[in-house]
């Protein structure tokens, strides 16, 4: 920080030097210089038209300079990258290749100025300023330091040091065409009016690293970022689009410039113990090289690395030897091209060439870790402090001389490695963008609005401006097929990023194989990752890794946030009975449908249970023998009726009667069975109907037999002799209370019928098919009217109970009314305490036993007499006295005679 200050107050006091010499030239006052900054790189200016600028990284950094009070001195750099100088050597054989054309500047040639910035911010600020003023001793040279002047700069690398140079270069309107600096920062026009770029913004990359994060199903990510422009602006880019995607960022720490041990601990540290497994590092080779050897000394090898495009090609982080911790690493990496004739110049260094040549010779050095005879350069030195906070040295002094003799074809580094391409491609991109803006003001080829009063520029001598505008607008082909286009910001317009996965070859050196590919333009973007890809993955299963904060909910839960944790930390919580959560990591539970419940696992809707009596069951089967049974034995009594109708004791009390019962009690007996089976709309409106109708006509039947036992009563009681009741009249009670019946029954059709019905409410799990009654005044009407028919027919037969003992139908039906109205009292309670298909069963057993009963107690003594004690089935024992001496003999239903005070009373009722 020390020797950042100093070199910073050194620039602003050449500025002011600067500012001094304009004010005071005509009076002839000269300023002076108070030192000189320490630079190395290449000029070449001489008998070219203009001058372009250059700033590359070609060292790691600088020295530490002494904190004493002296005057400031420029830093010396050390670490000396081969990929940088590669750089540096392809902008100056790009040049080259332009100057050799004749359709570009075809009268003009191009000269360079170029430094090697150190990857630092001090540096690159110094060499900003000799490119604007030079470091002559006593008077500056404004854009001309070289006797040519000075059109725009190709630099300076990182975001940092490009924002740093622009907001120098940007006063003056110098355009900056930038190589590597991927910052979302450069987008705004208003901070960075005079840069443009030849490598896409990292708007496009932390995109496509959420789409990268998506596709693998990570939810749970780590960020890691330099302290710096491109770190900070990049991971604020990532989490806002992380966010977007409702994913999460466990944590978010930087990698400290200058090494600070206790901010790299804390780097460390939340690596170590967060649960997320995937890692995103944004930060260039060179300020991830310390966290590396961390990650190396705590041996820390189970992790996933998402790569940026700014190291994912690194050969200072791609060693073998880091594959353990690093191998499995995924990025983005940009396009990489093949630059005919680049190997070849490349190849054409050797330090016997020019012995000022400062770079070419440390090269030499330390490429191949000898010394230079006689050379002022001194060995290259490499100081770096190590994770124990002690500097390390990278390389011993070698005692060894170079001999020149040495074969760059021995060497395997960066600087002659033709594979990796890529920012050496927008290196020629950015000079190739330079030269055709260039070429298109050569040809005052100017917009419209530029078109009034203007003069025709001349080159070298023209408003820069004026170029920075035919750049931005400039669209070409690239020697690959590759076509160039900037936006309105100076940016890429479109584009692509290469998918790249490290794996180890058989040479056991790190492969950066090509996986898929990210397509881009300003309103799209398409992630392509075919399935066949060859991936590999440093896990122990060397399978998909996981990273997650809680995992996936299976199906059948859902999630419930932790309170103030993201939202991917969040607890697992069993869906309610009726809810499912068919796919895994559902925010809510879905409720089932109207006919569906959740299973046991609460992961799908099932039908529900469908519940109701029915026929292939053991109840309803046993229910439809017994309703058969009963019908058949009424048929049985009804043929016995129809074989013996002409005997006294069938023809007695109105036999038209008897066998209305009868048909009744079949219909009743039958109309059970509508009660069974799924119900539907016109069994519900059947079955009430035909059971009312059914008990309609018995009790009526049964009613028109009471009143004549009831006349009967009457007649033993008065002592009297009284008309009989005409048949007739029995028959119009029936008629009667059937057609009341029938109308009430018809109403409720019509107005409020039955229906069938879903129950959904009894049980959650099951769907009970019953009927619902419609109307229940209707219901209670018909039903009612069969009740009023009961009690008159009890209590008509209770009165005529008391006849004499040899006669006893009203006894019979008397037995019958209590039994019907035990059954259907007892139904009641168990009627309404029951749901479901028992509920049914409880109806029909009710229908039935009330039916048995009435068949019971009204005919089977009758068939008794008839079938069994044919001897008491006469006129005389139905309709007359029967000899005291023959006690034995009980007179039959039918008869109305008895003996009172030794009169005799007789009484037949008529047919």
């Amino acid at each position: 920080m020390a020797s950042k200050k100093k070199c910073l107050i050194l620039g602003l006091t050449v500025f002011l030097w600067v500012e001094l010499y304009a004010k005071n030239e005509d009076k002839n006052v000269t300023c002076r210089l108070m030192g000189k900054f320490n630079l190395t790189g290449y000029v070449d200016a001489e008998n070219h038209s203009v001058v372009i600028g250059g700033l590359f990284p070609v060292h790691y950094r600088t020295m530490p300079t002494s904190d004493s009070n002296e005057a400031p001195e420029s830093a010396m750099c050390e670490g000396f990258n081969f990929r940088g100088f590669r750089w540096m050597k392809t902008m100056i054989h790009t040049i080259k290749e332009i100057n050799e054309r004749n359709d570009i500047l075809p009268e003009h040639t191009l000269g360079y100025q170029i430094f090697d910035n150190c990857f630092s911010t001090t540096k690159a600020l110094e060499s900003s300023l000799v490119l604007l003023t030079g470091q002559e001793e006593y008077k500056p040279k404004w854009r001309n330091s070289t006797g040519k002047f000075l059109v725009g700069i190709i630099g300076a690398g990182g975001s940092t040091l490009s924002a740093d140079v622009s907001r120098i270069l940007g006063v003056y309107n110098i355009p900056q065409v930038s190589y590597a600096s991927s910052s979302s920062i450069f987008s705004s026009t208003f901070q960075f009016r005079n840069i443009l770029r030849t490598i896409p913004s990292d708007e496009f990359q932390s995109q496509a690293m959420v789409n990268l994060i998506k596709h693998f199903g990570w939810v749970w990510v780590g960020a890691i970022a330099a302290d710096d422009d491109y770190g900070k602006h990049g991971v604020k880019l990532f989490k806002e689009k992380m966010k977007a995607a409702n994913l999460c960022v466990a944590f978010s720490e930087t990698i400290p410039k200058v090494y600070s041990n206790e901010k790299m601990q804390k780097a460390v540290k939340a690596v170590k113990s967060s649960t997320a497994k995937v890692i995103v590092l944004y930060t260039s080779d060179i300020d991830l090289s310390p966290f590396v050897l961390e990650m190396i000394h705590h041996n820390i090898t189970d992790r996933t690395w998402i790569a940026s495009e700014a190291w994912i090609t690194s050969a200072l982080i791609a060693k073998p030897e880091y594959f353990p911790y690093f191998g499995g690493t995924i990025g983005f990496a940009i396009p990489r091209s093949v630059i005919p004739g680049l190997k070849e110049f490349l190849y054409d260094v050797h330090p016997s060439k020019d012995p000022n040549d400062v770079l070419t010779i440390e090269f030499w050095q330390t490429a191949f870790n000898c010394t230079w005879p006689n050379s002022s350069v001194p060995y290259n030195v490499d100081h770096r402090v190590n994770m124990t906070g002690k500097e390390d040295r990278l390389y011993d002094m070698s005692d060894r001389l170079c001999t020149g003799e040495e074969k760059l074809e021995d060497l395997k580094n960066t600087y002659l490695d033709m594979t990796q391409l890529r920012i050496t491609n927008n290196i020629k991109q950015a000079v190739y963008l330079m030269a055709y803006g260039m070429d298109r003001l050569s040809k005052a080829d100017i917009t419209e609005k530029y078109r009034e009063n203007i003069v025709c520029p001349n080159i070298p001598d023209f408003d820069l401006w004026r170029l920075w505008d035919h750049m931005r607008k400039i669209k070409f082909t690239t020697h690959d097929g590759s076509k160039i286009e900037l936006d309105s910001n100076g940016d890429i317009d479109n584009g692509y990023y290469d998918i790249l996965n490290w794996h180890m070859d058989d040479a056991g050196e790190i492969a950066f194989v090509k996986v898929g590919e990210y397509k881009f333009t300003s309103s799209k973007h398409e992630f392509v990752l075919p399935k066949n890809s060859k991936l590999f993955w440093n896990t122990e299963s060397s399978k998909l890794p996981e990273s997650f904060c809680t995992k996936v909910c299976a199906p059948g839960t859902q999630k419930r946030i932790r309170q103030g944790q993201p939202i991917c930390c969040f607890d697992c919580i069993p869906c309610e009975d009726g809810y499912v959560s068919e796919k895994p990591g559902q925010m809510l539970c879905n409720r089932c449908g109207e006919d569906d419940w959740s299973n046991a696992e609460k992961s799908k809707c099932v039908p529900k249970l469908v519940e109701f009596l029915a026929y292939e069951e053991a109840l309803g089967f046993t229910l439809v023998i017994l309703s058969i049974f009963g019908a058949l034995v009424v048929l049985a009594v009804t043929v016995v009726y129809v074989i013996h109708r002409h005997t006294p004791l069938v023809k007695a009390n109105d036999r038209e009667l008897s066998f209305l019962i009868q048909m009744s009690l079949v219909i009743t007996v039958l109309s059970s069975m509508l009660f069974i089976g799924k119900p539907c709309n016109w069994t519900c409106m059947a079955r009430q109907v035909t059971l009312a109708l059914g008990f309609c006509l018995c009790l009526s039947s049964i009613l028109g037999k009471t009143i004549s036992l009831f006349f009967a009563y009457r007649i033993s009681v008065s002592k009297t002799r009284l008309i009989s009741m005409h048949p007739i009249y029995r028959k119009l009670i029936v008629l009667f209370c059937a057609l009341g019946e029938i109308g009430v029954c018809a109403a409720y059709l019509v107005l409020d019928p039955p229906r069938m019905f879903k129950n959904i409410e009894i049980q959650n799990v099951k769907i009970i098919f019953e009927c619902n009654e419609g109307s229940i005044e209707f219901l209670c009407s018909i039903f009612g009217f069969d009740v009023l028919l009961a009690l008159l027919c009890f209590l008509t037969t209770f009165v005529a109970r008391q006849l004499p003992d040899n006669y006893y139908e009203g006894k019979c039906i008397t037995f019958g009314m209590l039994v019907f109205f035990i059954v259907w009292i007892s139904f009641v309670p168990a009627y309404l305490s029951t749901k479901g298909k028992f509920k049914v069963a409880v109806e029909i057993f009710a229908i039935l036993a009330s039916s048995y009963g009435l068949l019971g107690c009204l005919f089977l003594p009758k068939c008794f007499i008839i079938l069994l004690r044919p001897k008491r089935n006469t006129d005389e024992t139905v309709g007359g006295r029967v000899p005291t001496v023959d006690r034995s003999i009980q007179l039959t239903s039918a008869s109305v005679s008895s003996e009172l005070n030794d009169t005799t009373v007789s009484t037949v009722l008529d047919e």
